[in-house]
C-alpha cells in the first residue's frame, strides 16, 4: 500500500490574508496571491492537503461557527475553481487562556491529524507563517517550512525564528513552498532512478540554518 503523501498547513497568513483584527467573515477571507493555485500544485502531485489552525476569534466571540463555515466554504469553492482541495480543516478553537492542549504552539492539532489519518508525521511538511506554527509542527515531528506572507515581516524576527527552530526552509509564499516539494520529490525519483547526475544543492529557493 503506497504512503500517504499528506501536507499540512496553517491557514491565516499563509492561504490567506491575515488581519490584525481577525479574520471574522467570509468577507474578510482573501486568498494571498497564488496560495490556492500552489495548494492545486500539490494536489496534481498527488499530495493530500489538510489545514491545522488557530481560531481563537471563537473563543473571543468575534464569530461564531456558522461564520467560520462560511469562510471554509468560500476557501473551498476557490480551492475547486483552482483545481484542487482541501481534505479537511482542524481548528483550535479556545481563547489563549483556557488551557487547552490544541492551541499551536502546543502539538495538539498535529495529533489529530496524525491519529484521523493513521500517519506517523515525522518528515511531514508542515507550512506556516508563524513561529508557533513551526513550533507545533516540530513538536509532531514535521519538516518545517516558513513563508514570508504572515507574520514574519522582519529580518531581525526571521533569524530569531529560525534559531528557535532550525532546519527550517522559507519560501517567498506558498506557492513557492508548493513548488519546492513538488519538484524535490521529482528529483528524489529521478535519482532513484538514476536519471540525473546529483545536484550542488536541492531544487527551488531554500534557506535553512
Amino acid at each position: 500500500m503506497t504512503p500517504l503523501k499528506l501536507v499540512i498547513l496553517d491557514r491565516d497568513g499563509t492561504i490567506n490574508a491575515d488581519r490584525d483584527d481577525y479574520v471574522k467573515s467570509a468577507d474578510e477571507w482573501e486568498p494571498l496571491p497564488g496560495a490556492l493555485e500552489g495548494i492545486a500544485r500539490l494536489n496534481h502531485a498527488g499530495w493530500h492537503v489538510v489545514v491545522a489552525t488557530n481560531q481563537s476569534g471563537l473563543g473571543r466571540g468575534l464569530f461564531d461557527m456558522a461564520a467560520l463555515n462560511a469562510m471554509h466554504e468560500k476557501m473551498n469553492k476557490g480551492m475547486a475553481q483552482a483545481g484542487g482541495r482541501i481534505d479537511a480543516v482542524f481548528f483550535c478553537p479556545h481563547a489563549p487562556d483556557e488551557g487547552c492542549a490544541c492551541r499551536k504552539p502546543l502539538p495538539g492539532l498535529f495529533e489529530q491529524i496524525s491519529e484521523r489519518y493513521g500517519v506517523d508525521l515525522r518528515g511531514v511538511p508542515a507550512i506556516g507563517d508563524s513561529l508557533r506554527d513551526l513550533q507545533a509542527a516540530r513538536a509532531a515531528g514535521c519538516e518545517t517550512h516558513l513563508v514570508l506572507t504572515g507574520k514574519c515581516t522582519e529580518q531581525t524576527l526571521l533569524d530569531a525564528m529560525l534559531q528557535i527552530v532550525p532546519g527550517t526552509a522559507v519560501h517567498a509564499d506558498l506557492a513557492a513552498a508548493a513548488e519546492f516539494i513538488v519538484q524535490r520529490e521529482r528529483h528524489a525519483r529521478a535519482l532513484a532512478r538514476g536519471t540525473v547526475d546529483p545536484p550542488d544543492s536541492g531544487p527551488g529557493e531554500l534557506k535553512a540554518t
